[in-house]
C-alpha cells in the first residue's frame, strides 16, 4: 500500500502497519520468551523495512504485554499489580517487603530495572495513583495469537486489515498530521495525547479509537523511557509517533491532493529541513 501522506510530508521512514494474525509472519523479528525488550524497537524494526512480530510470550515487559493488547500484565509484575504501582512511582524499598523481593529478583534484573524497582520510576506521583491509572487504561485482550509489524508498502489490503498505521515523525510533520486529522472533520480535537507507555500509544489507545464511529490518532513517544531506548535506533532524538486508525488513516490519505499539503507555507517548511 502506498502511502500519499509519507511522500507529502517527505517521511524519513517507512509507515508501519500494526495488525493481528493467527500466524506468524515467516522470518519476522521477534524478542526471546522472557527476555527483556522495549516493543517500540519492533515498531522501528518495521518503520526500517522489515516485518516484527510479538505474541503472548515474548512481548518483552509487561507493559508491552498491556500495550500490545496482551491483558492486564500488571498482574504478572513482581509483586503484582500493586508491585508494579510501587515501582512507577515511589519504589518497592519502603513497601512491606519490598526489599526481600528485590535482593530475589536482583540476579534477573538489569542495574537500571533493579534501581526502579527499589526507588521507583517517578513518573507518577502515589501509589494509588497508578492503580487509577491501570483502570483508567483501555486494557483489552486480541482475538488473534500475534501482533504484526510491518512496513505499509508491503500490505496487501486484500489479505491483511491494519488495526492502525504508526508514523515515526518530526515536530513540523507531526504539525501538519494534526491538521491533516482535523482537515476534514466538524470537531476540531481528532488527534489526542494521553499519558501512557510509549507501546501503549501505538497499540492499545489506537485499538480503542478503531472502535469508534470517528476514530482519532493518537500521538505518541511521550513516554521519557521509550524516548532513551528509541534514540539509538532512530539516529535522532526528535521523533513522534502518529498512529492512525485504519479508517481515520485512509480519510486523510484521500486528503492530501488540493490541501494544505500542496500550498507555499507546508512546502516552505519543507524546504528549510
Amino acid at each position: 500500500m502506498k502511502s500519499e501522506i509519507a511522500d507529502a510530508i517527505r517521511l524519513k521512514h517507512c509507515p508501519v502497519a500494526l495488525f493481528w494474525s493467527k500466524e506468524k509472519p515467516h522470518g519476522a523479528m521477534q524478542f526471546q520468551e522472557g527476555k527483556w525488550g522495549c516493543v517500540m524497537w519492533l515498531a522501528i524494526h518495521a518503520a526500517k523495512g522489515k516485518t516484527a512480530v510479538a505474541d503472548a510470550k515474548t512481548f518483552g515487559c509487561v507493559g508491552g504485554g498491556v500495550g500490545l493488547g496482551f491483558g492486564n500484565q500488571y498482574k504478572n509484575f513482581p509483586g503484582g499489580e500493586e508491585g508494579f504501582c510501587y515501582f512507577l512511582s515511589r519504589g518497592n524499598e519502603k513497601r512491606d517487603g519490598g526489599s526481600e523481593l528485590a535482593q530475589k529478583i536482583k540476579p534477573f534484573l538489569r542495574d537500571e530495572a533493579y534501581g526502579n524497582f527499589l526507588h521507583g520510576e517517578r513518573y507518577i506521583k502515589y501509589p494509588e495513583l497508578v492503580s487509577k491509572f491501570i483502570k483508567n487504561l483501555p486494557i483489552t485482550e486480541i482475538p488473534q495469537l500475534y501482533v504484526v509489524f510491518k512496513p505499509l508498502s508491503a500490505i496487501d489490503l486484500k489479505k491483511e486489515k491494519p488495526q492502525s498505521i504508526i508514523l515515526f515523525v518530526n515536530p513540523d510533520q507531526l504539525s501538519a498530521l494534526v491538521v491533516l486529522a482535523n482537515y476534514g472533520r466538524e470537531s476540531n480535537e481528532n488527534v489526542i495525547i494521553p499519558y501512557a507507555a510509549g507501546c501503549q500509544t501505538i497499540g492499545i489507545y489506537p485499538y480503542r479509537e478503531a472502535q469508534t464511529s470517528k476514530p482519532r490518532a493518537v500521538v505518541g513517544l511521550t513516554d521519557i523511557s521509550a524516548r532513551v531506548y528509541t534514540r539509538k535506533q532512530l539516529g535522532d532524538a526528535n521523533y513522534m509517533t502518529f498512529t492512525v486508525p485504519l479508517a481515520l488513516f485512509k480519510e486523510m490519505e484521500k486528503n492530501v491532493a488540493d490541501s494544505f499539503l500542496q500550498r507555499h507555507t507546508w512546502q516552505s517548511l519543507l524546504n528549510k529541513r
